[in-house]
């Protein structure tokens, strides 16, 4: 069979590929995540094409090492109306980012590359559209309490897989998307280049 890669050092994402019966080797790409986002700020690249240009880097790095492999790249955004949101760096960093999207619907765009031989041949992005109710302060701090560097872990400074879920108002979208790997397109696309059996 092909050996198939993940670029990436995400659990949730590895986890999940697993979980589907596959099987998987992590090894991380070494692109600077926050330079090629440098570069794309004002040039008017929409947050689903940012998330997919991230993916296709990640990808393309690790292929050129593993010219043989089918290597996976993923990579989400978060945006709300233009603006797009990172990893919050702190716990203040994740209080503002909960309190910016309390009471609003925002998007998660999760892009997904497949490259062999550093070249992409497969991609996509699906988006999922999230609706936090109205939250109170004093409910951010005690939840940031409980689920602690959990919040740090994500774009959104949320898990809907956990406690995150309970934040929400209504959620319109592919689970899968939302935890950040379109995993039923990815599947298929891996059927395809006979990295898995169909």
């Amino acid at each position: 069979m092909t050996q198939i890669i993940l670029a990436s050092t995400s659990p949730f994402r590895l986890k999940m590929l697993r979980d589907a019966g596959l099987t998987v080797e992590a090894v991380p790409s070494d692109i600077d995540e926050r330079a090629i986002d440098s570069t794309l700020e004002n040039t008017g690249v929409t947050p689903a094409e940012v998330a997919n240009i991230l993916a296709e880097a990640k990808a393309v790095s690790v292929s050129e090492n593993y010219p043989d492999a089918v290597v996976i790249g993923a990579d989400q955004t978060l945006s709300l109306g233009d603006q797009i949101f990172h990893k919050p760096a702190d716990m203040e960093g994740a209080r503002r980012h909960l309190l910016a999207l309390s009471g609003k619907t925002h998007e998660l765009n999760s892009a997904v590359v497949i490259a062999r031989a550093g070249v992409p041949v497969w991609r996509t992005v699906s988006v999922a559209h999230m609706t936090m109710r109205k939250l109170e302060p004093a409910f951010i701090g005690r939840h940031l309490s409980h689920v602690g560097d959990k919040a740090l872990q994500s774009v959104g400074a949320y898990q809907v897989e956990g406690a995150g879920i309970q934040l929400f108002e209504t959620i319109e979208g592919d689970y899968f998307t939302i935890v950040g790997l379109p995993l039923l397109p990815l599947l298929s696309a891996l059927r395809e280049q006979g990295a898995i059996d169909g």
